[in-house]
């Protein structure tokens, strides 16, 4: 292996480490209840794949995350299909009606919540809700 390909390589695997960070983590049955269990702020996003309120909001979301480092940081993203967990114990439990529904979460307290709404100024002040 010549100079070239471990630069190549290292650099990839510098890019990569970082996407990891930033990137959402697919939810799973007690997941939510682990992650807080240890202490992480979650910020819960109830979507669905067909849902173009969905699409609007995760545009927003991401945005925000490539804009402030510290959301990333500062909370676990977590994402939860509403076409498998929907109906499930966490959506109950949180009372969550619809997808398009976003959670921050810390230990047993909701820090707030948005129900289907895609305005950017309102999913930043959500965000901004997991950063203190």
């Amino acid at each position: 292996m010549n100079r070239r390909d471990v630069m190549i390589l290292g650099g990839s695997a510098l890019l990569l480490a970082g996407r990891a960070s930033a990137s959402n983590i697919d939810y799973v049955p007690g997941l939510v209840d682990e992650r807080l269990a240890a202490g992480e702020t979650l910020f819960v996003d109830f979507f669905a794949p067909w849902c173009g309120t969905c699409r609007t909001q995760e545009r927003h979301i991401e945005a925000l995350r490539a804009e402030n480092p510290a959301y990333d940081q500062a909370m676990t993203f977590i994402r939860v299909d509403w076409d498998t967990y929907g109906r499930g114990d966490l959506a109950q439990r949180l009372q969550i009606p619809r997808r398009s529904t976003l959670v921050v979460l810390r230990g047993e307290q909701e820090l707030g919540r948005i129900v289907a709404g895609t305005r950017r100024a309102d999913i930043e002040t959500l965000m901004n809700l997991g950063l203190s």
